[in-house]
């Protein structure tokens, strides 16, 4: 598939003399989920990169390399599900060549902190692509997640948002990611959860809450345990990126 536009170009085809779909994805979506869940191919290469991260004694510098591999995988799975419209363009030889171009604008909004590690691996596969931020915490008083701060592009309503954080374990804090984007205009169906891995209790709470959000994980994992954590998981993710 040729993807002849760069999707954080502000020189968009239009769509009004173009029809627009839903680029080709992956048939990855796994099964007892429901189906805007999507998985990278699990081949034997994605659960070595998984089994180095995973394990305790692994080096902070190869915790950096390998999450880093699998996040760039993460992030152009996700734009494969950007919709895209029909593009013709010359080539050198003189021929025309009827590819595809991204049909809007994306930026990424990451859930600090950990979902900071991912705006690199965004960076490197789109040119100069905006990115928000958001902080959710715990409320203490009520133990539900509470917006702290939140930060983004002025036209964010306009883009397709790539939703970053590492790991779904409840799904409180990326439901209420959620909620807060579309409090600022962004349309549900324009926001794709991009995260590592995921818990299937965390998954069905989460597509429930929002059944036209796509979300883009590396690895499901078998469960929380008594305390939320996921199992086997990989521990904090933050603390094992950033702590040396």
């Amino acid at each position: 598939m040729s993807l002849a536009h760069d999707p954080n170009s502000s020189d968009l085809p239009s769509s009004s003399t173009m029809a627009s779909t839903i680029a080709p994805t992956s048939q990855n979506s796994p099964a007892g989920l429901p189906p805007s869940v999507f998985t990278l191919p699990q081949t034997a290469q994605l659960e070595a990169l998984y089994t180095i991260i995973r394990d305790k004694d692994t080096s902070r510098g190869d915790f950096l390399f390998y999450s880093d591999r699998i996040i760039r995988l993460l992030v152009e799975e996700a734009l494969n599900h950007l919709p895209v419209v029909a593009k013709s363009v010359q080539t050198p030889t003189g021929a025309t060549y009827d590819g595809l171009g991204f049909e809007g604008k994306i930026c990424g909004v990451s859930i600090l902190r950990a979902g900071e590690a991912m705006e690199a691996g965004l960076r490197e596969v789109c040119r100069s692509v905006r990115i928000g931020k958001i902080l959710i915490q715990r409320d203490e008083e009520t133990a539900l997640p509470k917006l702290f701060y939140s930060k983004f592009p002025q036209d964010i309503a306009s883009r397709y948002v790539l939703l970053l954080d590492p790991m779904l374990a409840t799904g409180g804090s990326a439901m209420k990611a959620v909620e807060v984007l579309v409090e600022h205009g962004v349309p549900e169906d324009r926001i794709i959860f991009v995260n590592l891995i995921s818990s299937p209790e965390g998954l069905k709470t989460f597509c429930a809450k929002y059944p036209t959000l796509r979300v883009i994980t590396g690895w499901i994992d078998k469960g929380l345990n008594e305390q939320a954590y996921i199992i086997p998981g990989l521990g904090d993710f933050g603390e094992r990126r950033y702590c040396i």
